[in-house]
């Protein structure tokens, strides 16, 4: 029986890379594979899962690795102990393939796995899920204007955006050590989520190495139009797990300012209270919510999903939204714009709030059961998470070979 083996350093439901996993693994056990999942222990516990989990690290070890980024920026360099503790383990099940997500997590250290890595000759698998992977310090550059990382980085300007450092800039050597080390595992296949980020990563030092694009999916049987009635009368809805700067958030009170009577601006998910206190009046917040039917009749009453995000790689809001049948105007952003066709909505330019609303009243003006039937049957075609599960499954009989 082949063994796969997933890294990554959370596993809950309520992040994207966990849920990823999760369906991995559940679609590797069904093709009569045996499936692990390794993941910082001190972060996640132990919840149940189909597959065979292994925790790395303690409370100590987190700790300690928190500490290292902090002061030293030597984010991945900390967990000596642990990750050895865990290679041993990895030698103990002898995997056939070694799937990794996310090293960057306070949990690993990387030089130690990729030595692993390089000396097993074991094929791996990288889903390229940001841009830590290939620069010096950041996991995204975008909001910066950055372009360092093309040649070689130095004196980061995101020094304290995750993972953050306070104390010391090593964003230099952080970049030569990771080419050195990424650069050096055999029978590495890269795998990105949007073209977007394909296109990035052609202008890396892993520019040379094997890379397919692989769109995460969703699960089009729960993000399906539903009944209204969350929300009385017109409302565009606006979607961030947290609402960080680069999501737009200054944007969109922008737009609040603009809106007709009888138009509500709706926002879903984290902010502190001084955000809240930046919105004009009549904007309704609403804390994000991890039940799905209730995200699905947000996006279902919604007149459309607006996305001025400036930092995103492959938004999963977008699909959500599209497979519930409402469309979505996005800024001409990273990878958003790859689920943003003429069937299912609208591309401004970033910063054109104006462009926003006019693309908003066009669809409010619109034919709403039309806009409902291209979404849904665009979503169903390019969306559903089977697609990716069978590009992966694919993808491992590929490297095998």
């Amino acid at each position: 029986m082949k063994k796969l083996l997933q890294i990554n350093p959370v596993i809950r439901e309520s992040t994207s890379t966990g849920k990823i996993m999760r369906e991995i693994g559940e679609m590797a056990i069904s093709a009569g594979w045996e499936s692990y999942i390794a993941y910082s222990g001190a972060r996640d516990g132990l919840p149940p899962h189909s597959s065979k989990l292994i925790p790395v690290g303690s409370r100590p070890d987190l700790l300690g690795h928190f500490l290292a980024t902090r002061l030293f920026d030597a984010h991945g360099l900390a967990s000596r102990r642990a990750t050895r503790k865990f290679l041993e383990t990895v030698k103990e099940i002898d995997p056939d393939i070694i799937h990794i997500h996310n090293v960057h997590g306070y949990f690993l250290n990387y030089p130690e796995l990729c030595e692993y890595l390089s000396a097993s000759g074991k094929p791996v698998v990288w889903t390229i899920h940001d841009c830590w992977l290939y620069t010096g310090h950041c996991y995204h550059y975008s909001s910066a204007g950055c372009s360092r990382w093309q040649s070689e980085c130095h004196d980061c300007p995101c020094k304290r955006s995750f993972p953050a450092s306070y104390g010391l800039d090593r964003s230099r050597r952080n970049f030569r050590l990771k080419k050195s080390l990424f650069t050096s595992i055999p029978r590495l296949n890269l795998v990105v989520v949007s073209e977007w980020m394909k296109g990035e990563l052609s202008k890396s030092f892993l520019s040379e190495v094997h890379c397919r694009c692989i769109h995460n999916g969703i699960d089009t049987s729960l993000f399906s139009p539903q009944p209204g009635g969350e929300i009385p009368g017109v409302y565009y809805l606006a979607v961030a797990s947290i609402w960080l700067p680069e999501k737009g958030l200054p944007d969109l009170a922008k737009l609040a300012g603009m809106l007709a009577p009888g138009e509500q601006l709706v926002l879903l998910g984290k902010m502190t209270e001084s955000q809240k206190r930046s919105l004009p009046e009549g904007v309704l917040t609403i804390e994000r919510t991890a039940d799905v039917q209730t995200l699905a009749r947000l996006y279902s009453g919604a007149t459309a999903l607006v996305n001025p995000t400036w930092q995103d790689n492959y938004p999963t809001v977008n699909l959500e939204s599209v497979s519930c049948g409402t469309p979505v105007v996005t800024y001409r952003t990273g990878g958003s714009v790859e689920s943003v066709v003429p069937e299912t909505g609208f591309v401004v330019e970033q910063g054109d709030v104006k462009g926003l609303y006019a693309r908003l009243q066009e669809i409010r003006k619109g034919d709403r059961e039309e806009w409902r039937s291209r979404c849904r049957a665009y979503a169903l075609s390019h969306f559903d998470k089977s697609l990716a599960l069978e590009e992966y499954l694919k993808l491992y009989e590929d490297v095998l070979r």
